[in-house]
Parts: C-alpha cells; structure tokens; sequence
C-alpha cells in the first residue's frame, strides 16, 4: 500500500441541511465518517423545518467533530486544513458549520476552506474510485438539486449545463411519498416499494423532453402533479390505490429522464464517463438504468457507494484536501455562509487571495474543549 503520510490531512464539517456530518481524509483516502441525522425531528412535519434543523446542528456539532477524529486515530492538532462547506444550503444551517469551522482552524492555527456542496457531491468520488478524470460529468441529484455538471478542475472550474427548473427530483420523491402516505424522507420508502411494482403499469409524463426543450434541465413539477391527481382519482372513485405500482411507475419516469439526458451530455460534450451524486444517487433503480444506458453508450459510470450520495463530511474533507494539494487560496476568517452559493465557485478563497502559508501567523490558541 502506497504510503500517504505525506498527503493533506483535512477535516470536513456540513451543515447544509439536516445531517450534521463531519469526515477526515488524508489525501484521496478517507479516515473517518461520522454523521449526526436530525431527520427523525423533521418526520412529524413532513419535510426539513430550518429553525429545527439548526439547533440541532449546535447540539451535535461538537461531540460529532470528537467522534470523528477518534475513528480517524488522528489529533485536531495534526491536521492540515479544515474545510466546511459555505454553500449552497438552509442559511441557519450552513451557519453553524461555518462558524465551529472558522473557531477551530482559528484555535489550531489551520488554513480554512469554505467550499461549494454541490463541487463536493463531485469530489467525494475520488474516495471511492481514485482521482476523478478532467474533464468530468457530474448528474447530481438530491432533494434540493437536480443539476448536469461538467468539470474540468474541481478546485477552480465547475459548468452547469443544465439543472432542475422547479421541484427536484428528491423533493419530488418527498412529496410523493407524503401523498401515498408512506412517511418521510420519500427517496428510500419510495425506492422500497417501487421493487415490487411494475414500472409500466402507469403511463406517467417525462417532463422537458420534447424536441424543443432544454436538452439538459429538469422538471418534476408536472410529473409530481399528474401522480397526485391520478391518486386522488382512484381515490375520489372508491378504488384501492395500488400503491407499489404508483411508486414504480412515478420512480421509472424521474430516472428515465435523469439517465436519457445525462447520457446525452456526455455524448455531446464528448465525455466518456459519468459520475453521478447526491442523495438520490443512492437509489437502486435510478443506479441500475445508469449501468445499463452508460454500457450501451460506452460510458464508464462512476457511483459513489449510498452512505457516500448523502450528504456527508467526507465529501467536504475530499474537496478540502485537493484544495491543499493543490495550493489553491485558503478563505480567510470573515468566510461567510452564502444559502445560494452558486456553483460555479467551487470554493471561496480569502479576499487577499491568501495561501494555506499565509495562515502560518494565526497563533495557537489553547481550547480544550475543541481539541480530541
């Protein structure tokens, strides 16, 4: 085994939602994983509440940061960068990650690195199947984006080629799942059921896919319509709705348009690979008919495994340990959480676009409560 003593050690916080997730890499090899989910709190309400969501991450935030340097076998003081994602993401949220990541590289002395959510679903790959190739096509899906991404630098270049221009396709899956009664989070109930329908037992609509549409957006807003007036037919008619075969068919028509038209860019864009990530990633069938469509177009799929998809600290870790590879400018301590940080900066460097050397003046301050 390769010896990557000599590769950044970095710490990773997320908070853009309801996972307080923290991650410790060394370079492409991740050390520790250590996630605090709220979601349980969220169940009653049907969907993320932000002001919920937020005092959880205060609760969580400092024992889940100990937890996971302890699995990492490793000491805060050795580390060589934090980094925490500054966007996109609830605003309270993303807040209290900034905030404990700004504390803790101030205390230790560290270069900070506020980076993009979305550029980390990317990033978290390399911990699974290597170094991603450049340049790189990204479908991200998750219950707040639906995007097509192209990359040829993940620490400086990320283009959007196309995304979702209403519900994504997670929050679709969220609101279906609600109207079937079935609980949430929808993805994973939904997902669960749909194995034992048939996905063609119901003609459900592909939406954007005609000839004139935007070859690379999304839109679930009608489809999500079409299922819930179908529902409520059956049942305004008396009849039992056949719940497994509403959430094959509902499942087959968001995977059929995300696959048909990710394997389209990459056609296009003369790329001959296809990561894909979020949350939804982790959904068998959608991971199944990206297989089969990627083999027949002679792309090579790149998936990260399901605990990876979600959101997570380790894919902050990933990005944050190229940034230091890779030399790029540290944020300075006034990084700011930014809810729409677009994707297109894959990281918010300082404003005197100062290095990770630069951070060598920040003395070390003695805090026994942020050190394991």
């Amino acid at each position: 085994m390769a010896d990557t003593r000599d590769e950044p050690l970095v710490l990773g916080i997320e908070t853009s939602c309801d996972e307080t997730g923290v991650g410790v890499v060394r370079g492409t090899t991740l050390l520790a994983d250590a996630v605090a989910s709220s979601v349980d709190e969220h169940a009653r309400f049907g969907g993320v509440v932000p002001e919920v969501a937020s005092r959880a991450h205060l609760e969580a935030m400092v024992p889940t940061i100990q937890r996971a340097l302890k699995d990492a076998g490793v000491s805060a003081k050795d580390l060589d960068g934090i980094a925490v994602t500054a966007g996109p993401g609830l605003a309270g949220a993303l807040l209290v990650g900034v905030s404990a990541a700004k504390a803790y590289a101030y205390a230790l002395g560290k270069p900070l690195y506020g980076v993009n959510h979305l550029a980390s679903h990317i990033c978290v790959d390399q911990l699974e199947h290597g170094a991603l190739p450049e340049p790189t096509m990204a479908l991200l899906v998750s219950g707040g984006h639906s995007s097509l991404l192209l990359s040829t630098d993940i620490t400086s270049d990320v283009r959007p080629l196309g995304a979702t221009i209403d519900d994504a396709a997670g929050e679709a899956f969220d609101k279906i799942a609600r109207v079937l009664n079935l609980g949430f989070p929808g993805g994973p109930v939904i997902d669960r059921y749909a194995r034992e329908g048939d996905p063609a037992a119901i003609a459900f609509p592909r939406g954007l896919t005609g000839p004139r549409d935007a070859a690379y957006d999304f839109s679930f807003s009608g489809l999500k319509t079409s299922v819930a007036r179908w529902i409520e037919a059956k049942r305004a008619a008396g009849e039992d709705v056949p719940v497994r075969d509403v959430a094959a068919s509902f499942q087959e028509a968001v995977v059929d348009v995300l696959t048909r038209k990710a394997v389209r860019a990459c056609k296009d864009e003369g790329v001959d690979h296809l990561m894909i990530g979020g949350g939804v990633a982790a959904n068998t069938r959608l991971r199944a008919l990206a297989q089969e469509r990627c083999e027949k177009a002679g792309i090579r799929l790149r998936v990260p495994r399901p605990k990876l998809c979600t959101d997570n600290g380790a894919m902050v870790a990933a990005l944050g340990a190229e940034m230091v590879a890779r030399n790029r400018a540290a944020s300075d301590l006034g990084l700011s959480a930014d809810s729409s940080l677009p994707v297109t900066e894959p990281h918010v460097p300082g404003a005197h676009g100062a290095h990770a050397h630069d951070h060598d003046h920040v003395h070390e301050v003695s805090k026994d409560n942020l050190y394991s």
